[in-house]
This record gives C-alpha cells, structure tokens and sequence, in this order.
C-alpha cells in the first residue's frame, strides 16, 4: 500500500476536477521505478534464500544466489541505471535502444553465431515473460493512455508507457550490474518474472487512478493488423507448430543441412566468384584446383577414407541421410511459411497471390536441388520473386491501365516454369524475358525521369550553393544600418540568383554576370548617412542596378508580381538620399515609412522558404510547392497500415519504396525512383510515368497530415522471409529456447 504512490492518491478523489495530463501520468509511474526494482529484488532473494524449498534450489544454483548477493549490494545502483534507462526508453524511443539485440533477419542467419541466436532468444524469452503477465490488464492500459494522447482509436506501439520499455530498462541495469554475459543469464528470467507481475500490478494502480479521474479509454479497433495490412495473428499452420527453430535454420542457411543430395556432395560455388573461375581457366589451373577441392572433401569424411571401419562409414552415411532428410524438410517448410506470408499480404491483389500460390511446387522442387535458394540473396529466384512482387505493387485495382498486360505476362511466366525445370537458369531466362519487355515498355518514361532528375539535381546545387551566398552576404551586411527589405532580399532571391549565375558558368567564373559585385552596391545604396553624402554616385548607380536586379531575378523566374512590390520599396528608401534634411535626422538607419507592407513580407517569402524551384523545374519534374491550405482529405486506403505511418521519415525512405499519395482528393501509388544526394528533395513516379517530387519539408509535411503513407520499403520478399525468421524465434520460445 505505501510503496506505491499511486495507491496513496487513491481512486475516487474527485472525478470533477481536471483530467490528469500524459505527462503526470508518464511521471507517477517513473516514479515508481524504484518500488519496481524492490519487488525483483526481494523475489530474487526469497528464490535463492535457503529457507525457499528447503534450500534446494539454493543448493542447485549456488552461482546464482551469488549474483544476487552481489546485486542486492548494488541495490542504488541498481535503481539508479533502471530509472536512467527507462527515463530514456520512455522519452527517447527506440533510438535510445542502441544495446538491444536487432530483430532477427532471414538472411543474417548463415552468419550468425550460437551465442547471437541465444541473445535474441533471450530477448525475445524476456519479452514474452512480461507480456504473459501483463496481459489481462494491457488493453484496457493501452486504451486509457491512447487517450491521454489523443488518439481516437488504441495505439499500443506508441505507449511510451509499453511493457518493451520496461524491459529494456531491465536488460541495460543488469547490463551494467552484471557484465558477465553467464552470470547475468542466471537471473534474467527470474527477474523477468519479477518484473511482469509488478508491472501488472502498476499497470492495474494507474489503471484505477485514472479511471477515478474521469478518464475514458479509447475504443479499440477491430480487426487490427500488423504492417503491410497482414493480420495481426497469422493463421495457425502444422510449419509453424514444428521443425522450425532459429538454430535449424542457422544450419541450413550455413549449409550444414543440405537438402540438395548432390552426387559426392560437391556444391558449385563458381557463380559466386566468376571472375577469379575466369582467370583460373585462362592459368589452365581448373582442373587441379578440382582435384584438390575433391581431395579435401575425401579426408574431411571418413566415411570415404579407404579402410575406414565399417561402422564408422555406416553410421556416417546415416548421419548424412538423416542430415539430408531434415535438410528437404525445413527447406519445405520455408518455402511454405514464405509463400503463407505473401499470401497475407494484401497490398498485392488477389490475382498477383494465386500466381505466387501456383508457383509452390516449382519452388519446393528448387528447394530439395538448390540449397542456395535459402543462403543467397541474389538466387535468380528469389531475385524473380522480388521483382514480380515489388513491382506488383503499383497498382491498386484491376481496372487500372497496364495491370491486365502485368497480369497475363505473369501468368505466362508461371506457365513456363510449372512446365520447365524450373532450376536457378530457368528463373534466370525467364526474368531477363521480363525485364526486357518491361524495359521497352518504359523507355519513354524512364527518359522523362531521368530529365526530370537532372532538373531536381540542379535545384537542390543552386539551393545548397544559396544558402553559403547568404551567410556570406550576412557577413558582408555586419553591424551596418540596412534595411530589413534588403536583407531579406538577399539572404532569398539574390543568393539564389548569384548562384544561379555560377552554376551556369562553365569556365567555373565566381561573376561572369556581374550579380555578386552587385551585393556591395546594394548594401551601400541603402544606408541614408552614406548616400547622402554621395548623391551623385547613388544617381549614376541606381538606374543600371535596377535593370541588372530585374535580369538576375527573370533569369530564376521569380515572379513578376512580386519584383514592382520590391522595387517600390527600393525606390523609396533611395528617394529619402535626396532629402538631405530628413535622411541627416535618421540616424537609425531604418526602413522608410513609405515602404508598402507587402514588399517586406515578399521580401522574406524566399528566406522563409526552404527550397526554390525555378518555372521549368516545377514543371519538368510536377514538383509540388508546399501550400499553406491542406488538400482535400480522401479516404485513407485499405492497404495502408496505420502502425507504419509512425515508423518512417524522409531521411530513411528508400529509392523502390512504394507510397499512396493523396493528389487532387485521390489517392495515387507511387514508387521512389530518386532522391537528391542530401535527400532535400525526392521524386516519385505514378502509372503512366507521371513524376511528383517534392522537398523533404513538403513530405514531412504531407505525412504529418496524412496525406502520404508508406506502403512497402520494396523488399517484399526480404520481408516475407525475416516473418519466416520471427517464426522460427517464436518455435525456439514455445519450445523453451531449445533449438535441436
């Protein structure tokens, strides 16, 4: 009752008064951490004590009662590096979770370690164990807190208050109480335990305190799903309930299990490294370094060995059997869980799946011939499946243009290879075919593209360049009285303009139009106590400075409407030069009273702006200005997972990431097919070629609006495959971790 604080507020202390904020709800319960840390602490001590079960326990593990011995000395420390921890798991996110093993991926696993396999167990084991405790009272947890942040429906991925962060909280406080990866092992499940029924009894604490505080959970959505529009709980199959487990499919990526049976057991690795095969063929030395590879294999297996005993050779061939038999089988199984998991996918339609459907017994045959399907990214194909599957994504129904044409070609395609061979060469022919007809299909708009490209190229050149002119402008300006009209009008357009002029310099001349040197004139026009002293100049000067401003702003297309406005200023700030009397008594320096409104503020439109785009780059590339009013709000595709939304910016997107784009009040799917070397600015490309680029403040813009949203990273396989991974992890934790 003491410990918790929110039990001493009690649930029913006035229901009228204000609702509690995020914000004091997130810092009870940090509050709370040290009563959390007291709990594992004490149940570590109680499990270990010689009192608990006679002592037998204690007995079986007597390193482990040393560690919590020697933890419950670091019991402030401890503490300390839990609050520190969570306090930064809780406001940071995931980016303060840089020691937390990486989710598994499919094609990491040939490269993985036992100890690698057992830290991702061991994540996932310690997740699993607080969740299972927390489960009744999460929900209703989640609902309350969505509520806090304003969210009309529960969103349990952004909780900052989410069970993961507790648990990474855990991890990095016996991380660093206990750097001994075995020791801390020990009591990384006890504490985890620990750890889960605290936090349920808090999660219930907040749970009550709210709800006396008039808060009301959202309500949750039905149907919910995971990323990319699969469901949340796949559906429950005989693969995912058997052989699978992360050590087993460590072993048949790595090739320890080959589900080829290969005569003699020899693979043909000569795709990997043709170059070196090339230069050994031209040496004539193929031939012995076959020999010698077949020598190698011959003493690494006895069982070959002139004279070995037979029943070494006997039990070695059933090995090798037995090895080959699992070999095909977890090869099956993978092939099925991949195909299971496209299956799932709704961003393709239904017509691309039942193709992908077809293909299942063409790849399970590829699976018992070809273990390099499972260990080699680029296999012809896997690399077929990425393509068909990536580029299916463009459209979004069956009545768009050009998707009957994809339809058939595919269907062809499966034809081929369900009738074929279907061996890593026929994948390979049969891709090329496809690519060349999609190739010729494109040409016109793979042309536009890349003009459109280089016109975005030269956009963001100019804009970097601009933004270096104006801080040295700004140095030029120093502590001297000039205008804000002025300055605004060079940090903006005129630096554009200059830069503008350097870019097109092919001879690489700082000034060949005249437009830097223009900046001193500038400046010195607009300060009354000098010109004043030197009207004769400021007559001399005024009438080809204005003409060269108007060529360098008509040569970036600055709009017409705007240059009589900031001429008007201009004018009236050197008219005051020739009012010797009022220009001696404005010793400030400051702007005229007679300068219009609107030519200061259009002075500062292109500084408040963070990218310029000159007329024919807009329309070379559909460039989309960033506008003040919203968009109509279309509705928000079914295919688009509201989970994701949250997981993606401008900096990480990739080029072959697919995104729906509200244009016009409907919704358009587009792929990334460029981005600028500092990523300012991207362009997307619609069905028919269409470009729509845009600057990375309009896309940041747009997403926070929703009006973009991400529908795949273009790795739809890698995808599919990493599911099969997070099955096999899943196996391992129902398994109890054991991976034999």
């Amino acid at each position: 009752m003491k410990k918790y604080l929110l039990r001493r507020l009690g649930v029913a202390q006035d229901p009228g008064a204000t609702k509690p904020s995020l914000q004091a709800c997130i810092e009870a319960v940090l509050e709370q951490g040290d009563a959390v840390v007291d709990d594992i602490i004490a149940g570590l001590q109680l499990a270990t004590s010689e009192a608990s079960n006679k002592g037998l326990h204690a007995r079986q593990n007597p390193r482990r009662r040393a560690v919590v011995a020697a933890l419950v000395l670091q019991k402030d420390e401890f503490q300390q590096a839990f609050a520190t921890a969570l306090r930064a798991a809780v406001y940071g996110g995931t980016s303060q979770r840089k020691t937390a093993p990486a989710r598994v991926r499919f094609d990491d696993f040939q490269f993985l370690e036992e100890e690698q396999i057992d830290a991702n167990i061991e994540l996932a084991m310690t997740e699993q164990e607080v969740l299972l405790s927390v489960d009744t009272v999460l929900p209703v947890f989640n609902g309350l807190v969505s509520s806090l942040m304003g969210w009309s429906s529960v969103q349990a991925h952004l909780n900052p208050l989410k069970p993961e962060n507790f648990v990474y909280a855990l991890r990095e406080s016996l991380t660093r109480c206990i750097p001994a990866d075995e020791a801390r092992a020990g009591v990384m499940g006890p504490a985890a335990s620990l750890l889960g029924v605290a936090l349920a009894q808090l999660y219930r604490e907040v749970v009550d305190w709210l709800r006396s505080q008039g808060v009301e959970p959202v309500v949750p959505l039905t149907g919910g799903t995971g990323p990319f529009g699969v469901p949340l709980k796949g559906a429950e199959n005989s693969v995912t309930r058997t052989l699978l487990t992360l050590d087993k499919l460590r072993r048949l990526l790595s090739g320890e299990l080959d589900p080829s049976g290969a005569a003699g057991g020899v693979k043909d690795f000569t795709h990997t490294v043709p170059a070196s095969f090339e230069a050994l063929e031209d040496m004539k030395l193929v031939e012995p370094m076959m020999k010698r590879l077949a020598e190698r294999a011959r003493l690494a297996n006895p069982a070959r060995m002139p004279g070995a005993p037979l029943g070494m050779a006997s039990r070695a061939a059933k090995e090798a059997v037995r090895s080959k038999a699992l070999g095909q089988q977890l090869g099956e199984e993978v092939v099925r869980l991949m195909l299971d998991n496209l299956m799932l996918d709704r961003r393709m339609l239904p017509g691309i799946r039942q193709n992908l459907k077809a293909m299942e017994p063409v790849l399970l045959r590829l699976s018992h011939t070809d273990p390099r399907f499972f260990s080699e990214k680029k296999h012809p194909a896997r690399h077929f499946l990425d393509k068909i599957t990536s580029r299916s994504l463009a459209f979004t129904s069956v009545d768009e243009p050009g998707f009957a044409r994809f339809q058939k070609t595919l269907d062809n395609a499966v034809s081929v290879l369900s009738g074929g061979e279907g061996d890593a060469n026929a994948f390979s022919r049969l891709l090329r075919k496809l690519e060349d007809g999609w190739a010729q299909e494109e040409q016109q708009h793979r042309q536009r593209a890349e003009e459109a490209a280089r016109s975005l190229l030269h956009a963001e050149q100019r804009n970097m360049l601009a933004q270096r002119l104006s801080e040295e402008f700004m140095e030029r300006v120093g502590s001297k009285r000039v205008p804000e009209l002025v300055v605004s009008f060079l940090r903006g357009p005129w630096a554009q303009v200059v830069a503008e002029s350097q870019l097109r310099c092919a001879d690489g001349s700082q000034d060949a139009d005249g437009y830097l040197a223009l900046v001193d004139d500038l400046i010195w026009s607009v300060q009354l106590r000098l010109t004043s002293r030197n009207r004769a100049r400021l007559v001399d000067l005024v009438p080809q400075m204005l003409v060269k401003l108007r060529q360098g702003l008509q040569r970036i297309d600055y709009p017409e409407d705007r240059i009589p406005s900031f001429f008007d200023g201009l004018i009236s700030i050197h008219e005051q030069a020739f009012e010797a009397g009022r220009a001696a008594a404005n010793e400030e320096g400051s702007v005229p009273a007679r300068v219009p409104r609107v030519a200061l503020a259009e002075g500062r439109a292109l500084v408040d702006d963070a990218l310029w785009m000159v007329d024919e780059e807009v329309t070379d590339s559909g460039f989309m200005r960033d506008s003040e009013e919203p968009p109509p709000m279309p509705d928000i595709p079914e295919a688009a997972d509201p989970a994701l939304q949250d997981t993606w910016a401008a900096e990480s997107l990739g080029t072959g990431s697919w995104v729906d784009l509200a244009l016009d009040g409907v919704w358009v799917r587009a792929q990334l097919t460029w981005a600028s070397p500092h990523r300012t600015l991207f362009m997307f490309t619609s069905s028919g070629g269409l470009a729509h680029s845009m600057s990375r403040r309009t896309m940041d813009r747009l997403r926070d609006m929703g009006l973009i949203h991400l529908v795949s990273d273009g790795h739809v396989m890698d995808n599919a495959l990493d599911a099969v991974a997070q099955a096999a992890l899943r196996n391992d934790l129902e398994k109890g971790g054991d991976g034999a």
